[in-house]
Formats: structure tokens, sequence, C-alpha cells
């Protein structure tokens, strides 16, 4: 129908509001002539009118004196005036299994047993399959939640926008819901996000704003802060904030936490989620915890990440972990926390896939490790549920690309690598593992660092090893800081942020020591990153002394 006028503060069926291309709502049975007159300049084919039946009646009656083409919906008998028509206000059929709304298929996600993975250990591991929600992830929940709450207190409404900061889960969620209530989205996210998730969202037909992840919360670049900036500059925007809102882990202390416990007939013993905004370890928690509390319950945090311990500096897995501490995350609530590194969920998720033929994310990999991590402390008499956020299918270009692993150094080839000549170059001479200088050094103490240790370039490093490879700025090179120099000498006292040029082309250590004579064919030098980490510098002449050292007829 053209046009769905919704009498009364009821909510029509979603079937009848989905069908409506515009939606028009009376608290009265008698509409304002400026809401008359903006029906008749749409023009409309038909008018459909719903609500409490002698009030939606009235009202039907009053659109047909108007001269529009007016259906009531309501069910049973009712005396219409003439030219009104009236269809049944729910299907009149047997009932048939088919939701109203993608929303209503939110939750109830299955577990499975990862009886492969856990072959070792004595207690079970159960998996939470929440990338079987509708989006795709345990974002859902919240997503739907959230929005909910802010119709309800009148903080979005028909023409809103809804304006987020998310690593894409969230932003999947809400552009769902989004899509079913007709309203605007844009999502910010930080540039270390994989394309598949940009492109996702467009998809539904959000627009998105990327950032850069480097920099600090505060930043007015960073990704929290232009949402903010965003969220108070478009009319009638709102701001789901999932990082603030209580919504948050209320959804899953009214959903997942229950489910858990449902499915596992209460013998859960152990819960292990990964750590994001901390809204689902939490409200999961809070539920677990009111039925039984000695059920301890575990977050899986990535190295560098605030909730073990870490700085918030940057680390490659996505979805989780943070560089602050969100509303929505109660430590109370959690038991233990467990630190694990970009390797180890890496080829934990690429390892889950493989053995247990689920295709898994990269925190879903951080969350299983820490599973198996704690699960050899643990009896027969253990039930250890591990939650699955999202599936692999968003990061087939990062974690389960050989080539993205391989650069980043968490593959290694056979035969010799590039890390082999790293190790000999380490044997043979003294200098440091990774000489570098800071972006707010002077340019002229670049100089010194060059006489000193004999190099020909150096690369800038945010901060001090080890390090991120996010943390890498750019690189100085002898000859262009000569010839910028000697163009003009005062560039010398400037810092090396204004002078450096991009970083050096990185190669992973366990590649084959062909990847790093194929860089350095147009570059003077590479970076070696190992397991996401910078770890050296390689030039043509130590390539050159290493082969040089191999035996004759050697091609590894």
């Amino acid at each position: 129908m053209d046009v769905l006028v919704v009498v009364g503060d009821g909510q029509p069926p979603e079937r009848l509001a989905a069908r409506a291309a515009h939606v028009v709502r009376t608290a009265t049975a008698e509409l304002a002539p400026d809401v008359v007159a903006d029906l008749r300049t749409r023009i409309p084919r038909h008018v459909g009118v719903v609500g409490p039946v002698e009030m939606a009646n009235e009202t039907a009656t009053h659109l047909h004196h108007a001269g529009l083409p007016v259906t009531l919906y309501a069910d049973g008998h009712v005396d219409t005036h003439d030219g009104v028509d009236i269809e049944p206000l729910t299907d009149p059929g047997p009932a048939m299994e088919a939701a109203d709304s993608l929303l209503d298929l939110v939750g109830d996600t299955p577990m499975v047993r990862l009886d492969r993975i856990g072959r070792s250990l004595d207690c079970q591991i159960l998996a939470k399959l929440e990338f079987l929600n509708p989006g795709g992830s345990v974002k859902d929940r919240p997503a739907v939640a959230m929005v909910e709450a802010a119709e309800r207190a009148g903080l979005i409404g028909p023409g809103g926008t809804i304006v987020e900061p998310t690593s894409g889960n969230t932003g999947v969620g809400l552009a769902i819901v989004a899509a079913r209530r007709r309203y605007r989205c844009i999502f910010v996210m930080p540039d270390k996000m994989s394309q598949e998730k940009i492109a996702l969202l467009r998809a539904y037909g959000a627009e998105v704003v990327v950032c850069p992840t480097t920099v600090a919360p505060d930043h007015p670049d960073s990704y929290y802060s232009v949402a903010d900036r965003l969220a108070k500059e478009i009319p009638a925007a709102y701001q789901p904030s999932q990082y603030h809102n209580l919504e948050n882990p209320a959804a899953h202390e009214r959903s997942t936490g229950p489910e858990i416990w449902r499915q596992t007939a209460g013998r859960i013993t152990h819960f292990v989620a990964g750590i994001g905004t901390g809204g689902t370890i939490t409200g999961v928690s809070r539920y677990l915890k009111a039925q039984n509390p000695d059920i301890q319950i575990v977050g899986a945090d990535p190295e560098g990440s605030v909730y073990s311990g870490g700085t918030g500096r940057p680390y490659l897995v996505e979805g989780i972990g943070e560089d602050f501490w969100p509303t929505t995350y109660d430590p109370k609530a959690v038991d233990r926390v467990v630190m694990v590194s970009d390797r180890n969920s890496f080829l934990t998720a690429r390892r889950v896939t493989r053995e247990e033929g689920i295709l898994v994310g990269g925190s879903a990999g951080t969350a299983v490790w820490a599973a198996l991590e704690i699960g050899r402390e643990l009896t027969r008499d253990d039930v250890v549920v591990v939650l699955i956020p999202d599936s692999g299918r968003g990061y087939l270009s990062k974690l389960y690309n050989d080539e993205w692993m391989a650069d980043f150094g968490f593959l290694r080839a056979g035969g010799q690598t590039v890390g082999d000549v790293l190790e000999r170059k380490a044997v043979a001479g003294e200098l440091p593992a990774l000489v570098h200088v800071h972006p707010d050094e002077p340019a002229r103490d670049v100089i010194a660092v060059l006489r000193e240790f004999e190099v020909s370039q150096v690369p800038v490093l945010k901060a001090e090893l080890p390090l991120a490879v996010a943390e890498v700025s750019g690189a100085v090179h002898e000859r262009d800081l000569m010839e910028r120099a000697f163009a003009d000498h005062s560039i010398l006292d400037r810092p090396v942020a204004e002078v450096m040029g991009p970083p050096l082309p990185a190669v992973g250590s366990g590649e084959p020591v062909e990847a790093a004579v194929e860089r350095l064919d147009e570059a003077a030098a590479v970076l070696v990153v190992d397991a996401g980490h910078p770890v050296g510098i390689l030039t043509r002449s130590d390539v050159l002394s290493f082969l040089a050292q191999r035996p004759a007829g050697t091609h590894d």
C-alpha cells in the first residue's frame, strides 16, 4: 500500500507495516487538515487504516469523505461506510512457519561440540554459534535492543539517522534494523577493518566513514570522535553508543545467558568470550552467576588491549579488545582474563575451520585459544561454553589469505626463510634488533643514528619495541635527507615526522628468501615482520652476505 495510517498508540502487525511505503500516526480518530492535505499530495492508490476498531473505522470514513481510496484492516465483522474496503488484520489461513521480520530470528542460536579441537582435554567444550544470527554475528542482539529502547524513549523516529562507531558487526545488526525501520545509517570504523566488512555495510545501504587506527581515542580523527561529531551535526541523529549503552549487556542478560543455561541443562561450569564493548560477557555473566555463582567467566583479550593489562597499543585481531574502558563492561563480572597473541588467534581460527568445519573469525580464534588454555586445568565434570561471535566470511582477504598471513609473519615456508637471513645478520653483527627513530625527534638526530650504526635508512616508530606494524610511521633515507638538507638547511631542526618518507616495504619472517629479493629489487631495504611485529631490517648487502655463505648449488 502507499500509506498506512496507524490510529492510537498501538503497533500494527509487522507484515502490514512492512508493506506500507509511508506510515502516518494519529492519536485521535480525526486527522488534522494538514495531514489529509499531505496524504493527497502523495496521490495514493491505496490508504490502509489500522488501530482500535471504532477509532480506525471513524478515521477510514473521514479519509473516504476526503476522496481517498481507503481500506480498513480489522478482524471480525465491522460496519463500514460504503466505499471503505475491509480486509482481515491477521492471516485467516492455517499458521505458517514464517517469521514476520528478519529481526524476529535474532537469538536462539545453536550449540555444537568442539570434540576435535578439544580432543586432548578431559572437559567438554561447546561452541555457541552466534554467527548464525541473521546479520552474521552476536552483535545483532544488542543492535535490536538499543534501537527499540531508543524508539520507546523517543530518541529516534521516522526520518531519523543512526550514527555509530563500529568495527563492522554492530553496524550490520544496526543496518538490518534500520532497513526494517527506514532509518538512514552512517557507520564510522577504523582503517584496520577488512574491505569485506566495509562492502557489507554499504550493501545494506549504509554510509561508511573510515578513520585511522593509530590515533588516541580522544583525537579529533579517531573513529569515536568522528562519530560523536556527526551525531551532533546531523538533524534527528541518534548514536546508540554501544560502548556506553546499558541495553547492550541487558540484551545478553535477557537472551544469550538464558539460552546457554537452557542448552547446557544448567551444567555449564565455564563461559569464555572475547571482550570488545564488554556487553556480551557482562550480560551473560550476570545471568549465569544468578543461576550458579560458581560458574567461572573467562575473558579472551588480544595482546595489547587494556582488559588484560595492555596499554591499548595496536593489534591485528578485529572486533575485540580496547584502548579504553567502556561503561558497558563490568570487571567484577569476569573472573579471569586470558591474553592471546595475534598469532595464536589467527592460527587457532584456521585450525577450528579445518578441523571442525566451522568457518570462524579471528576473534573466535582468540576465544577458542583461551578456552583450550583453561581447559587444560579442568576435569571430566566441567563444561566449557565458548562464544563464537562471527563467521570467517568477513576475513577471507586477511586471516584466510595465505599471502596476507605470510606478509605479517604468521606462516612459515619450507626451506630457508627471511627469518634465517635476519638471524644470520644478528649473529654476524652488533646492531640492535631494530635501529629506529621517533616522529618527534629533530631531523638532525637522524644523522647521528645513521653514522653511529653505519646504516643508510632508519624506520620511524611511534613506540618502543616490541611494537605492532601499525606503529611504524615511515622511514628516513640518508640520500633523501641529504638532498632536502642541501636545499634547505633549516629542515634539520624540524621533527622527523615532517621529513620522513613512507614506511619500508614489509616482508614476513617466514617467507622464502626469494620474497625479500623481490622486494629489494624496488627498495633499498625491507622491514621484517614476525607475527605482526616489526623485528628487523634487511638490505641487499644482508641478503648477499647470507647467500654467499650458503653451500654451492643450494637453491632453497
